[in-house]
């Protein structure tokens, strides 16, 4: 695996690693957004050790028309607020609204968000970065883009998929129950 030091570039999947996911529903507001536990406690940790930090976020809710992209800038932005209070940083959070039927579309594993984080920040390095995310197309994002991979497994429901996925190939540099189990397992490599 690696250590994660200001050389690295932090991407962050949201929904399942983050906050709680919503099965079959979206965070339209902040009201529904819900920390999972020790995620702020492991955000703040981790984006003090990274160089750059950055949320990249499939938002098809927006395409649906179920929400406005005013509504998931106002949650992005309390995000990043509470995660500030808590004593990191997020650089900056990607979305895509497109429609997962949309051809072309800027969704993972398309390479788009982290492509634009490039752009603003040039420094990122894709082999010095490491994609943090619950779902096959985090993996692959990641793996696209020669990043290590670390998977947190809380998206039970693809978990038949990811392991076919491996089965064909795909490289998961790490798998852990958490965030937080994450940020943990970084502590103890750096002690």
């Amino acid at each position: 695996m690696f250590t994660l030091d200001k050389s690295w570039s932090l991407f962050l999947d949201r929904d399942g690693v983050i906050n709680r996911r919503l099965p079959g529903a979206y965070v339209r507001a902040w009201e529904e957004f819900e920390w999972l536990p020790g995620a702020l406690e492991a955000l703040a940790g981790l984006t003090r050790r990274a160089g750059r930090a950055f949320v990249v976020t499939n938002q098809q809710g927006v395409g649906k028309g179920l929400m406005t992209e005013e509504a998931l800038a106002g949650i992005h932005a309390r995000m990043r607020r509470e995660v500030e209070r808590a004593g990191g940083r997020i650089d900056a959070v990607y979305h895509c609204p497109s429609l997962a039927s949309e051809v072309p579309n800027c969704r993972k594993p398309n390479p788009a968000m982290a492509r634009w984080a490039q752009a603003d920040f040039p420094e990122v390095d894709f082999r010095r970065s490491v994609m943090v995310g619950d779902s096959l197309s985090d993996m692959q994002f990641g793996q696209a883009l020669g990043m290590a991979t670390v998977l947190v497994a809380t998206k039970t429901d693809e978990m038949e998929d990811i392991q076919a996925a491996i089965g064909r190939g795909l490289k998961i540099g790490a798998r852990f129950g958490s965030l937080l189990e994450f940020y943990a397992d970084i502590l103890r490599k750096t002690k």
